[in-house]
C-alpha cells in the first residue's frame, strides 16, 4: 500500500485514532533533530536580540519543524494548523 509509506522519520501519519503514538513518536524525533525547542522549550517564542543570528537560527527550527509536523498529519488535519506560524500554536 503506497498510503503506508508516507512517513517521515518513519513516523505514520496523524489521524482520528493515532494522536498518543504519533505525539510520542513526533516529540521523540523532534528532539532528535534539536527542534523540540521551538515547541515545547524556552525558544518557543522569537529571541528578543538578534545576537550572532539567533532570529535566523530560530527562524530555521519553525520552518524545519512546522514542515514536520505539515507532513506528517493527514490531509483532513491540515486545515486546523494551516494558518499557524509557529509549532507551539500549531
Amino acid at each position: 500500500m503506497m498510503g503506508d509509506l508516507q512517513v517521515v522519520g518513519g513516523i505514520k501519519k496523524l489521524n482520528n485514532n493515532n494522536y498518543k503514538t504519533w505525539e510520542t513518536c513526533m516529540k521523540s524525533y523532534l528532539q532528535g533533530q534539536d527542534l523540540w525547542e521551538v515547541v515545547g522549550g524556552r525558544k518557543t517564542t522569537p529571541p528578543e536580540e538578534d545576537v550572532n543570528g539567533d532570529l535566523r537560527k530560530w527562524k530555521i527550527k519553525v520552518g524545519k519543524t512546522m514542515f514536520s509536523l505539515k507532513t506528517t498529519i493527514e490531509e483532513e488535519m491540515l486545515e486546523h494548523i494551516r494558518d499557524e506560524n509557529t509549532p507551539k500554536e500549531a
